[in-house]
């Protein structure tokens, strides 16, 4: 049986809970890549590589770019106000701590799009600002409402909010609403979060408060893209992630994990267009220097490459066995090699084809022992 016969069919529909005003909700991505992604360890990027990248997410569909934090001096303030400049679709975003010299230096920048982060639990509002709880919310109300006095449109993140205690979570809130923010942002900074009590804490915000709602996930427990969806779910439009999962500690919700689950299996509306999510990756993974593993999902140069012969002789007979996201849609193609666990139809199929249609692939992009014998069928999508 030839794989070129082979064709991907539509998945088949997964059936499970999602709440009916969710089903209606658009999903906005606010990609830190530039902000938080720059803070992986090792990492920085130039005013150059800042352009670059931040055109390719414009392109790719990204709703607002969380471009840097102007704070850091001239340099960033340039390579910010270049951005800038380029007049993209997406909207641009700094990021700033709660000071006026912070809101200064981001109006430097050109951008009027302006995101505060605010310490919110209890740890460091006292031992990492030295104030106390009272404190925190006149000054609250002093930065804000400067930014805003200034012609500011502004976020404002709860830093560590998934380690504050919620009533005063929601007095934070409403404080920075009255002051004029039009957007909050719930930091899982810690990562500390899992799916039941993100959606439960996201669901009673969203009661409280009528205002547009931002999860921002860390994957310190491998949840990140989890409690992403369950914020989702529990009424959060607007999700913080970065390409390739970037960021500080063990990084920060993956872009492409949230949006082609999102957009595949829920059929969330969304501005991405998935065929540009792999050489999107490809570009940060060089100017970030941190390599992808090829099992990273969606991106990853092995998540469609097949060697089991049950797994094969499944796909040949139809794709649909053992292929549920089409790689297609991502611009990309399945894989067969041939190795220790392989079956009689991937072999049948070699003997065949005589070789017509088949790319050898070189031994020394598979560290093993079966090396020499690993080939990619071509023609098969």
């Amino acid at each position: 049986m030839s794989c070129r016969s082979a064709q991907f069919k539509a998945p088949l529909p997964l059936k499970y809970p999602i709440e009916p005003e969710v089903l209606k909700m658009k999903l906005h991505i606010v990609d830190t890549t530039l902000r938080d992604g720059e803070q992986t360890p090792g990492v920085a990027f130039d005013g150059d590589a800042k352009v670059e990248m931040a055109i390719a997410l414009s392109d790719l569909g990204v709703d607002i770019i969380e471009v840097g934090i102007p704070a850091m001096g001239e340099e960033e303030i340039k390579a910010i106000k270049r951005v800038e400049e380029l007049n993209l679709k997406a909207q641009l975003l700094t990021w700033n701590r709660l000071n006026i010299q912070d809101i200064e230096a981001s109006l430097k920048t050109g951008v009027k799009n302006l995101h505060i982060s605010i310490p919110s639990s209890s740890i460091q509002i006292e031992k990492k600002l030295r104030i106390n709880h009272d404190e925190l919310i006149v000054k609250t109300k002093e930065v804000i409402g400067y930014a805003v006095k200034k012609g500011c449109t502004v976020s404002v993140g709860a830093e560590d909010a998934s380690r504050a205690e919620e009533e005063f979570l929601l007095k934070l809130f409403r404080t920075a609403l009255e002051a004029g923010a039009t957007r909050i942002r719930y930091a899982d900074t810690l990562g500390v979060l899992n799916p039941f009590s993100t959606l439960s804490i996201i669901k009673r915000i969203r009661d409280e408060l009528d205002v547009d709602i931002d999860f921002h996930g860390h994957n310190d427990f491998g949840l990140a893209t989890a409690n992403a969806l369950a914020a989702f779910k529990a009424g959060a439009g607007y999700i913080s992630c970065c390409v390739n999962g970037l960021g500080e500690r063990a990084g920060n919700t993956a872009l492409e994990e949230i949006v082609m689950a999102l957009y595949y299996m829920d059929k969330c509306e969304i501005n991405i267009k998935p065929d540009k999510l792999v050489p999107v990756s490809k570009l940060v993974e060089r100017h970030s220097q941190r390599i992808v593993s090829p099992g990273k999902p969606i991106v990853g140069r092995d998540v469609f490459t097949h060697e089991s012969g049950i797994h094969v002789d499944g796909l040949l007979k139809d794709v649909r066995n053992y292929q549920h996201l089409d790689p297609l849609l991502l611009g990309r193609q399945n894989k067969f090699v041939l190795g220790k666990h392989s079956g009689r139809a991937a072999k049948k199929l070699l003997d065949v084809d005589g070789g017509d249609g088949i790319e050898k692939i070189p031994g020394d992009l598979y560290d093993n022992p079966y090396s020499s014998r690993v080939y990619r069928l071509q023609g098969f999508p």
